[in-house]
């Protein structure tokens, strides 16, 4: 791999105008395409095979007018004021006759009729059902609705929009978290090559990327259901990584060019090289994402699709674009210095003198204590997470200011929480031979349970074989209680009525689909857990030709995945700090959180873990000594594996400043386990066990070495032979040999 990659960087910078012209084609074309067919995202899901989408199946099939999606609208009188009689009650009534007639509207509930008004008279809400998915209402549709409910403001009284149609067109601003993002990310590389020039560079490429990892996520939502959190999480991870990568590329350029090779020589081997571990890294994280196909949920398949799209466009950009731009620039990569900074490259005579290279030498000195103490800290910060609890976020986690969320308080004020997260009885009567026995023996048995407030009559389809029934939880949808209600109906409750009446009753509704989910998500993890680690330990087996490298990386990476699912836990459950973060409320982890942030996780850990890896095993190839070579790869790396650490976390934690919760959890997780990651991990276990077992971490039996591929990632075979023959293009015969023999 590392001669196809130094080929392609010779092949980038001679050809440097066709390439960068070639990305600039890409970046309009997909974005013209984008405009032509791009969709929306969604909010709504689905989860095949679970009891809450057989119920939806059975609505759609036999029920269509039950089956759509809805909207509420939620009035609220001024104080001495009654929305059952008088001017109120006429302009509500004005109102939903005006919204019965508009496109795609099959029924409207009228408040006073379905008893949806609370006690004092004071707030009432609305159902409006439409005829499609939530994430197939138009724009249009959904203005129209807002501007018709409206007009009941005329006479004082207060309308707001909730359920599943107003959420899924609520969309979450992020340009300001992109924005504070980049700017730190523009601070850190200023200090880290003390250059704007080579600072401007990480950044072009990592927009670009973005840029295009946008406009394809758009053109596949016109496809496929994408969840509207996907392209926040696509923005964050392809900003983070494009610029980490072009990062690692142009500190080894910079390392070569002051060893004195050519431009077009400095750009191929750091191609080879850093380019090889940016291609290894980015493999892992594309996997890593990819395996989310195994949890069966066809939005989670959509998102990790999506994540890693951006991921491969980085790295495809890193090894083509970024050469080629190298090229352009020449020896002027250090031009325009910034005063009072160094262009520090982290190697020459003086690297030993660094902070870096002092702490490397501490911790190879006492790696036991020094491993201890890390593994330590690492399991008092994974604590928390012994109290996780999954759940699903609701119209109560939005942002203050929401119209959801106001409409989610009004109902809460008027009618209890758990007006805000009904239960859907959809009942399957075609076997039963008294339906209306069978209906009334169900709502006395779901009635009888002390956390139900209200069952509503039975609302039967025209053939009468289905029938769907409305209950209301005492507890909010996003309660421990309500999960605790909805598996005792389904496995306590119900069972004994279907026996008893020949129906077959299934519990749904956003609610109760949301607990599907979770639960589904749960069953999966241990199964997808195991294919990612396996995966990645393959992955690392064949780079590093070790049998103990992949073990011991598995289990750092599990180590800093832990702290950060345990602050994340602390933060938003328990909630220590919350308010530092802007979170107005706690609420159990989002249940997908865990599943994708692992897939992430690992792989984002794998950047660093290459990228150290590859330079101690560079050196102790080189030499043989394995603890000295410990020291120098260490010594080496920290520069630029701090100076990545400071972007990812940068742009991760700038995430936080955003309203969304889903994205909060993403934003501190991720950036606390970077930081665990970079510091804790890398700078003090890997080196500490590397330390302990010296050669014995290389160790690989003879049998498997002869039968394992040799992908030299890090280009040392590369480069003993470049140093040999010196050769001054790919065609010479070294390369041409290394490139024939597989290597």
């Amino acid at each position: 791999m590392a001669a196809i990659l130094y080929r392609l960087g010779h092949l980038a910078v001679r050809r440097r105008r066709a390439m960068i012209a070639f990305w600039v084609v890409v970046l309009v074309g997909i974005g013209v395409l984008n405009g032509a067919l791009g969709g929306k995202t969604t909010n709504s899901v689905s989860t095949p095979g679970t009891e809450s989408q057989k119920a939806f199946d059975l609505l759609n099939a036999r029920f269509p007018a039950q089956s759509g999606s809805t909207a509420q609208l939620v009035f609220a009188a001024p104080v001495g004021q009654n929305l059952t009689s008088g001017p109120d009650a006429t302009a509500i009534a004005h109102v939903l006759t005006t919204i019965r007639t508009q496109p795609g509207v099959v029924s409207v509930t009228d408040p006073v009729q379905s008893s949806a008004v609370s006690r004092d008279g004071r707030i009432a809400y609305a159902q409006v059902r439409f005829d499609t998915t939530a994430g197939q209402v138009t724009g249009p549709q959904v203005a129209a609705l807002e501007n018709a409910a409206r007009t009941v403001q005329t006479t004082g009284v207060r309308v707001e929009f909730g359920g599943e149609v107003i959420s899924a067109h609520s969309r979450s601003a992020t340009s300001t978290s992109e924005s504070v993002g980049l700017l730190v990310a523009i601070v850190v590389l200023l200090m880290a090559f003390g250059s704007v020039l080579a600072m401007g560079v990480p950044i072009i490429t990592a927009l670009i990327g973005v840029g295009i990892g946008m406009s394809g996520i758009g053109v596949l939502s016109a496809a496929t259901n994408l969840s509207s959190s996907a392209p926040i999480l696509a923005t964050m991870i392809g900003l983070a990584v494009g610029i980490d990568y072009a990062l690692f590329i142009v500190t080894r350029h910079r390392q070569n060019l002051n060893a004195g090779l050519s431009v077009e020589e400095s750009a191929a081997r750091a191609n080879a090289t850093a380019g090889g571990a940016v291609v290894f890294a980015g493999m892992t994280v594309v996997i890593a994402l990819a395996s989310l196909t195994v949890v069966g949920i066809p939005f989670l398949t959509a998102m990790g699709v999506a994540a890693a799209g951006t991921v491969a466009i980085a790295v495809a950009i890193a090894v083509t674009l970024m050469p080629a731009l190298l090229g352009a620039i020449g020896h002027h990569i250090d031009r325009f210095k910034v005063p009072g900074l160094n262009a520090h490259t982290g190697t020459g005579p003086d690297a030993h003198h660094t902070l870096s290279a002092r702490w490397a030498r501490n911790v190879t000195r006492r790696p036991g204590v020094a491993l201890a103490a890390g593994v330590a800290l690492m399991a008092v910060l994974a604590v928390p997470l012994l109290g996780l609890r999954l759940g699903m976020t609701d119209a109560g986690s939005d942002p203050p200011g929401s119209t959801t969320r106001h409409a989610y308080d009004l109902l809460g004020t008027g009618f209890g929480p758990g007006f805000n997260g009904p239960l859907t009885l959809v009942v399957d009567l075609t076997h039963s031979t008294d339906r209306p026995a069978a209906l009334t023996e169900l709502i006395n048995a779901v009635r009888a349970d002390t956390d139900i407030v209200t069952v509503s009559p039975a609302d039967l389809n025209p053939t009468g074989n289905t029938a769907v029934l409305t209950a209301v939880p005492a507890s909010g949808p996003s309660s421990a209680a309500t999960v605790s209600l909805v598996n005792r109906l389904r496995h306590g409750t119900i069972p004994p009525v279907e026996s008893a009446t020949g129906t077959v009753v299934r519990v749904t509704g956003e609610t109760a689909a949301n607990i599907d989910v979770t639960n589904k998500i749960a069953h999966a993890l241990p199964e997808f857990m195991a294919m990612v680690i396996g995966l990645t330990m393959l992955l690392l087996l064949i780079v590093f030709r070790s049998v103990l490298v992949p073990v011991k990386a598995a289990l750092a990476i599990l180590l800093s995945i832990g702290g950060a699912f345990g602050v994340v836990v602390a933060v938003f459950q328990w909630g220590w700090l919350k308010d530092v973060i802007g979170l107005k409320q706690t609420q159990p982890i989002i249940s997908f959180l865990p599943v994708m942030m692992f897939a992430i996780l690992f792989g984002l850990s794998m950047d660093y873990e290459v990228f150290i890896l590859s330079r101690i095993r560079e050196d102790y190839t080189r030499t043989g000594d394995a603890r000295p070579a410990v020291l120098s790869g260490l010594t080496a790396s920290a520069r630029v594996i701090t100076a990545a650490a400071l972007i990812m976390i940068s742009v991760f934690s700038s995430f936080l400043l955003g309203d969304d919760p889903t994205i909060k959890m993403f934003g501190l997780g991720l950036a606390i386990a970077v930081l665990l990651d970079a510091t804790v991990v890398r700078m003090v276990i890997v080196p500490a066990i590397m330390s302990l077992v010296g050669k014995a971490a290389w160790w690989l039996p003879g049998w498997l070495d002869r039968a394992l591929p040799n992908l030299d990632v890090e280009g040392g075979a590369l480069i003993t032979l470049l140093e040999a023959g010196r050769p001054a293009s790919p065609a010479d015969p070294p390369i041409r040999e290394l490139v024939g023999a597989g290597r």
